[in-house]
């Protein structure tokens, strides 16, 4: 995307935003009129536009004005943010919806902190502040790409696509990828930034949503069908990744889903 750095933004709020301390794991909303400026302390997943964005400890987003925006959490997340106005016009800089801030984490934590410490008595400052956040992000390096995963890793993710259905432990896991219990571990957190229990839970569910949306079958063929026979293990499932029962997702009601514009101070 496209955005103008040559005056320095007006910041409608900057904050620390804490969420996933309840049974929320989902929440879609938009902002009309104001970019949204995240930097995150936690790992989850950010889907603009039908693309899903892996976020990262020290990763940064930038998302435009009136685009709704789904935040994945896995337990408490806390970020700091900024919902700001940008100039229309001017110097332009390309800039990715999501950026591995790496070194610059920490400066731009500094900023973004110095910003919400002004803005209550100078506004003018905390503007300053975001305005300094905002080239730096503009101007961070673009990223290494990485190589293949790790064929482990590759033979675990195999192995769990394959058994969603089945009774799935990490030793088994483990041993279809020819490693050990501990180097799995090791290998999945290092090029997934997850457990692979986690892993496992969040691709059954995911499958589950397909089906209930997708798909005629019944809710317990759904359950088995992800490897959750009992059906109040499922319920619960479903109410902690997807924020709503079986029935409800079936029927459209997931937790975050069809929410229009939320109030600025939700970041």
């Amino acid at each position: 995307m496209t955005i103008h750095l040559n005056e320095p933004p007006r910041v409608a709020l900057v904050g620390v935003g804490v969420h996933g301390t309840d049974s929320t794991t989902r929440e879609v909303f938009r902002l009309p009129d104001l970019w949204q400026l995240h930097l995150y302390g936690y790992a989850g997943e950010l889907v603009l536009d039908g693309t899903a964005y892996a976020i990262r400890p020290g990763h940064v987003s930038l998302v435009p004005p009136d685009t709704p925006v789904e935040f994945r959490y896995r337990g408490r997340s806390e970020h700091l943010f900024a919902h700001l106005w940008l100039p229309r016009s001017g110097e332009s800089s390309r800039v990715p919806v999501m950026q591995d801030a790496g070194a610059q984490a920490s400066a731009l934590s500094e900023l973004l902190r110095n910003a919400i410490s002004a803005a209550p008595d100078s506004p003018a400052r905390a503007s300053a502040e975001v305005w300094a956040a905002l080239w730096r992000v503009a101007q961070l390096p673009p990223p290494v790409h990485r190589g293949a995963p790790h064929p482990a890793v590759t033979l675990a993710v195999a192995h769990i696509e394959a058994h969603l259905a089945r009774p799935l432990a990490v030793p088994d896991v483990a041993r279809a990828a020819r490693v050990s219990h501990n180097q799995l571990t090791r290998l999945f957190r290092a090029e997934t930034g997850d457990t692979v229990v986690s892993y496992i839970r969040r691709r059954r569910l995911h499958r589950a949503r397909h089906l209930l949306r997708e798909s005629t079958l019944s809710i317990p063929a759904v359950a088995a069908s992800v490897g959750i026979a009992d059906l109040q293990a499922f319920n619960k499932a479903c109410r902690r990744e997807l924020g709503a029962s079986p029935r409800a997702v079936r029927a459209g009601g997931e937790v975050g889903a069809g929410r229009g514009s939320a109030p600025a101070a939700r970041a």
